[in-house]
């Protein structure tokens, strides 16, 4: 099943307790330190815009870019909310084009780690240094295979809420670094009414530092500096996602 179709509607939800906020002042200073201060700013893989709305209100131009219809639509609905003028494009990470250059390319919540074939993270990485304007940031995090095999692995996590609980079946694939969740949902279809079933797959590659590090390199982006997420410490052993910087090379 492609994923963040029916899971969209619940995607809110499930994650509230991920402290939007706090990491979009933490990307804000990032930003600040290499004097991009306003400006525009792509949000990559944006989903839900919860990100994007943050920047959005510490004064950046932000346009927003996902794949998934479903997850734009509910971003659409925030900034009828918030009135940002937020510029949402429903486009592939791996294809996407923006009209002209930006000051910075954000990532959050593990989206790279959805490109499972190296050379398509190449691409990716590519399409982001060629739409920085020159010394551009490209500020993005993802998930370690420390925390694929050693803390998700092999089991099952289940949550209930009042109107929608779900199953996820986690399974990590060791050789191919690979990591699968088959996530089943049963949301409520009206105030009080019954509930429906929904399944959906989700596959993330596990990569290392290292192996970002070299695809940076190779896309002809410059790899800058990365930390435990969220953070300014050095990424450990025990890091379960990194945050890194990178910069706009030449095209």
């Amino acid at each position: 099943m492609e994923a963040y179709t029916n899971f969209a509607m619940v995607y809110d939800t499930f994650m509230d307790n991920v402290p939007y906020e706090e990491w979009a002042g933490y990307i804000r200073d990032l930003l600040c330190e290499y004097r991009i201060e306003d400006g525009l700013v792509l949000d990559l893989g944006c989903g839900t815009g919860s990100i994007t709305e943050q920047m959005a209100a510490f004064g950046y131009d932000m346009i927003g870019v996902d794949a998934s219809a479903d997850m734009l639509e509910i971003a659409q609905n925030k900034k009828c909310e918030s009135d940002y003028d937020i510029l949402y494009l429903q486009q592939d990470m791996r294809e996407f084009e923006l009209y002209g250059t930006v000051r910075a390319v954000i990532s959050a919540c593990d989206c790279v780690n959805y490109i499972t074939c190296e050379d398509e993270l190449v691409t990716v990485f590519g399409l982001v240094n060629n739409y920085l304007d020159p010394k551009g940031i490209f500020v993005f995090d993802f998930n370690t295979e420390y925390k694929y095999r050693d803390v998700l692995g092999d089991q099952t996590i289940a949550e209930n809420r009042e109107d929608a609980s779900f199953i996820w079946d986690n399974y990590y694939y060791d050789e191919e670094k690979i990591n699968e969740y088959e996530i089943t949902l049963f949301i409520r279809e009206s105030e009080g009414g019954l509930f429906r079933k929904y399944q959906e797959t989700h596959l993330q590659k596990a990569y290392t530092l290292e192996k970002m590090k070299e695809l940076i390199e190779r896309s002809g982006l410059e790899f800058v500096t990365a930390y435990d997420a969220y953070t300014k410490e050095m990424p450990a052993e025990e890091s379960e996602r990194i945050s890194v910087i990178a910069r706009e090379c030449g095209k």
